[in-house]
């Protein structure tokens, strides 16, 4: 039976040294006009920021949701989504920012355990409305030497039942040298 064409962003799993899965805080700066949803890659800025991360960009890590000051009730809001163009002073942002942290992901090809332990970029930057959950997945055909994240695994998820065609979740880790932590240099 074919995978369901279902992308969810990215998924924290399990962490490679079976330490604890943790978030970390971030500015969003005020009216940064992107939307980003929960699940999907995110790339640091100057003065301590984020903002949503594009193929080839340096990743920091997977948005987690936010929190801020509502600007039209004034009432502290989390949100899973950060929405597009909020004017508060105060959005903090949750990220998976450890370099050691395992992702689900799913892929927008045919990805397969022979792909094991190559490098992908990621591809999209929708998410959905009702849920904010991020629609990222796995780029196949960028599947080579580098790239924003290495493949370490196919998913053992029930619903990942024909790991020989499209759609197939895979388990993913961020490339070194494409995550903010594992660069000798400043941003």
């Amino acid at each position: 039976m074919a995978n369901s064409d279902a992308a969810f962003g990215f998924k924290p799993v399990r962490h490679l040294s079976g330490g604890q899965i943790r978030t970390q805080e971030y500015k969003i700066a005020n009216n940064y006009g992107t939307v980003i949803y929960q699940g999907q890659a995110v790339k640091a800025v100057a003065a301590g920021g984020i903002e949503a991360a594009a193929a080839g960009d340096v990743v920091l890590g997977i948005f987690n949701g936010c929190f801020y000051t509502d600007p039209t009730t004034s009432k502290p809001t989390f949100s899973n989504t950060y929405p597009a163009s909020t004017a508060a002073a105060d959005i903090v942002a949750n990220v998976f920012d450890d370099p050691q942290i395992v992702f689900e992901v799913q892929h927008d090809g045919t990805g397969t355990a022979a792909m094991n332990f190559s490098g992908f970029d990621l591809v999209g930057t929708a998410g959905t409305s009702a849920s904010g959950r991020s629609t990222q997945e796995l780029d196949t055909s960028t599947s080579g030497t580098s790239g924003q994240f290495k493949q370490i695994g196919i998913s053992k998820d029930a619903s990942n039942d024909d790991t020989a065609t499209a759609n197939a979740n895979a388990y993913v880790v961020s490339n070194t040298g494409e995550h903010t932590h594992s660069l000798t240099t400043a941003i």
